[in-house]
């Protein structure tokens, strides 16, 4: 007889997504013809970028020539996008092809990091946090058990408040492992260099492991604000640090990223000794990994060109109107907004009393726009709600408007 790994059976029984489709769909069957303006899941709106395109279809005709076809590829990626990455991403970091590893994006690879982290290290993140970050260590059997208010009793949960200005207070005691993405998915804030420097000092202090997720890194605006971690010094002997280009040039439906895994990190073995995780991730790739595909490699490539960089670049300006155009637009009826500077997420306070999922379904039903509740991103995101500025910019206008009309602070 098979048996079950015990610790799936302990995540809630709907994902964050799932329910909030559920209820889209039963508003939907219940008012036919009603346009829904959907500001909730993070999917991006705008095509992909005119050289990504033509790249892709270059490779395509390469893929119909035995001259230039291709199969398998390196699982860590190909050179062509591993060297393009270290040159454009990472120029003066110290950061070498062979600590870039290809994927099929950031999602895929912090929640299956975890793979290779053994199941007694503890854990800290932020809060609210990505569902990932917490789904994937219940998986691994590091989360303990879910308690009525949310939280997993092995887990140590940072709160991120208006109280703290959204970012975390250090530990006071030492973690094996601590997630941080920045700027934030769902808060959309950011930590400032010298705030950034405190974790890596705090990680180094402490033998910690940080596990960055940098996947919004483009849309920073602000000077003091690092892309990446690897920005702060020592970072390269503490920190793993995962990119995409879902959000950057669109790659939601074509599926890639990176994740930066340097050669100076090491963690212990059972033994005491020291294992150097950069070959550690080699090894679980090359198993469960057979690569990105090399079309989708060519496209990330092309990215890196004057002309990808020019077109990236527009796409992030046009996401970045709509989210200063619903900050602003919140803000003048009443409603505490925050993000939208540094990042595409809008964090909406909800009026005094309701909660979450209520302001979900009150802007459903009665201004027709479709958000995700705070709640779901963890304990601390009770009382807020998430709106994403991927959407047309005539929509997020007419979304303002309606919201202007039909919610009362």
């Amino acid at each position: 007889m098979a048996f079950i790994n015990d610790n799936f059976l302990k995540l809630p029984g709907s994902y964050l997504f799932s329910e909030i489709a559920r209820r889209v769909e039963a508003f939907k069957a219940s008012h036919p013809g009603v346009k829904l303006i959907r500001l909730g899941i993070g999917d991006v709106t705008r095509p992909l970028p005119p050289a990504c395109i033509e790249a892709m279809h270059k490779a395509v005709d390469e893929m119909a020539s035995a001259d230039t076809f291709r199969g398998y590829g390196p699982e860590q990626g190909y050179e062509f996008l591993r060297r393009a990455i270290v040159e454009n991403d990472y120029a003066g970091l110290g950061i070498d092809a062979s600590e870039v590893f290809v994927s099929d994006g950031a999602k895929s690879d912090t929640g299956n990091f975890g793979d290779i982290l053994a199941q007694a290290n503890t854990v800290g993140v932020t809060d609210p946090i990505y569902p990932v970050y917490i789904d994937s260590n219940v998986m691994g059997g590091r989360a303990g058990t879910l308690a009525a208010d949310g939280h997993w009793s092995d887990v140590c949960y940072l709160p991120c408040t208006a109280d703290n200005g959204f970012a975390p207070q250090i530990p006071d005691r030492r973690l094996d492992v601590v997630y941080l993405c920045y700027p934030n998915n769902p808060m959309g804030t950011t930590l400032t260099r010298s705030q950034l420097a405190e974790w890596v000092d705090y990680a180094l202090a402490n033998d910690t492991l940080l596990l960055f997720d940098a996947a919004y890194e483009a849309f920073i605006t602000e000077p003091d604000v690092p892309h990446s971690i690897y920005e702060i010094e020592g970072a390269r002997r503490c920190a793993v640090e995962f990119r995409s280009y879902s959000k950057t040039a669109g790659f939601t439906g074509v599926r890639c990223g990176f994740t930066v895994v340097p050669k100076d990190l090491t963690v212990k073995a059972a033994d005491g000794s020291r294992v150097a995780l950069n070959a550690v991730w080699n090894r679980r790739q090359c198993t469960k990994f057979n690569g990105t595909s090399y079309i989708t490699q060519r496209a990330a490539e092309a990215i890196y060109t004057p002309e990808g960089k020019a077109q990236v670049r527009a796409t992030i300006d046009y996401y970045l109107r709509n989210a200063s155009t619903m900050l602003s637009g919140l803000r003048a009826v009443g409603l505490e907004a925050y993000g939208g500077v540094n990042s595409p997420y809008i964090w909406l306070k909800t009026p005094a009393g309701v909660t979450s999922w209520e302001f979900f379904d009150k802007l459903l039903n009665e201004a027709n726009v479709v958000g995700t509740p705070g709640a779901g991103f963890g304990p601390a995101g009770e009382g807020y709600l998430r709106l994403t500025a991927f959407g047309t910019y005539e929509d997020c206008l007419e979304a303002m408007d309606r919201i202007a009309k039909n919610i009362k602070k």
